[in-house]
């Protein structure tokens, strides 16, 4: 499934993408109750089967099978058409895409995990992960405009491969780590390098968290529909012109070592997003320097799982 947040009618929804609809999970389970001849179907769809990215995440062992069903249901009606097919599908163009999760518990990057890029940044490559977080402010969805603050010169693009988690825990071990990934997403770590290199003590957390730092999407894909994380093409274009390209079998840490080294500090929560590392290609280390400009278009893309579009705008 590739599933995603979208707003209709001023509502934040969950859906499921289908031949250029987007599926509302929730109706779609409730009319499936309804047909049933379940009384309280809407209560009991709220309960079993949230409209809410996080909520549904909270619940993935039980959620997961239960929105296949719905998205099974909302096909059959979409096929049919008539009214409520116009109630559980709404057309992709005709709603807001949202970034698949705006309100993740942790949000988890990785630094200088492909080796090319430890090079690029002068750096050895490292014997364990770098970790650092952004804050859920920074998250924007596809088509969002990536604001460049005015207190920044030096806004450089990474595109990345992330996981978002459907099962937490601590001290998880490395061969059980994937069990606790729901799916995968396109993750942009956009960056101001003149704070996080050039600020004293190397301000990482203020660099990478800017409002707009954390465009993500298009969908979060299903763990099941990804043979091999670690077998993806991963590319970054900026105005046209590819910077970054690459394969994700180049990471220096695997998912499974990622997650089972984060959780041996924190306790991970269903929701959280691990972002995994760029590869190599930042602007900050091209001779000249290319850092993003007001009216630059970034593509983000990462086979099988999607293409992530911003603009990128001055601030006002």
């Amino acid at each position: 499934m590739r599933l995603v947040t979208f707003e209709r009618e001023s509502a934040l929804r969950l859906g499921a993408e289908h031949d250029g609809y987007f599926i509302d999970l929730n109706r779609a389970y409730a009319f499936r109750l309804a047909a049933a001849g379940c009384a309280d179907f809407q209560a009991r769809a709220d309960r079993e089967l949230p409209a809410d990215m996080l909520a549904f995440l909270d619940a993935w062992v039980d959620t997961r099978g239960r929105a296949r069903e719905a998205l099974q249901f909302g096909q059959g009606l979409l096929k049919q058409g008539g009214p409520m097919a116009g109630a559980v599908a709404s057309p992709t163009t005709a709603v807001r895409r949202r970034a698949p999760i705006l309100n993740p518990r942790k949000l988890i990057c990785l630094g200088q995990n492909y080796a090319d890029h430890a090079a690029e940044s002068n750096a050895p490559v490292p014997s364990e992960p770098i970790l650092f977080s952004k804050y859920a402010t920074a998250i924007i969805g596809p088509d969002d405009p990536i604001r460049l603050p005015g207190v920044s010169q030096q806004v450089d693009f990474e595109v990345e491969l992330a996981c978002i988690l459907g099962r937490g825990g601590r001290h998880i071990r490395k061969e059980h780590a994937l069990e606790h990934v729901a799916g995968y997403t396109v993750f942009h770590d956009v960056s101001a390098r003149d704070y996080q290199i050039g600020k004293p003590g190397k301000q990482w957390m203020a660099g990478k968290s800017f409002d707009t730092f954390a465009p993500m999407g298009p969908a979060l894909v299903t763990a099941d529909e990804i043979a091999d994380p670690h077998a993806l093409d991963i590319r970054c274009t900026l105005s046209g012109e590819v910077m970054q390209s690459s394969n994700t079998r180049h990471l220096i840490f695997s998912i499974p070592e990622i997650i089972a080294y984060c959780s041996h500090i924190f306790t991970l929560e269903p929701g959280d997003v691990i972002a995994t590392g760029t590869p190599g290609g930042i602007g900050y280390a091209r001779n000249p320097k290319r850092f993003l400009r007001d009216g630059d278009i970034v593509v983000m893309e990462v086979s099988g799982v999607g293409v992530l579009r911003n603009p990128v705008k001055a601030e006002a």
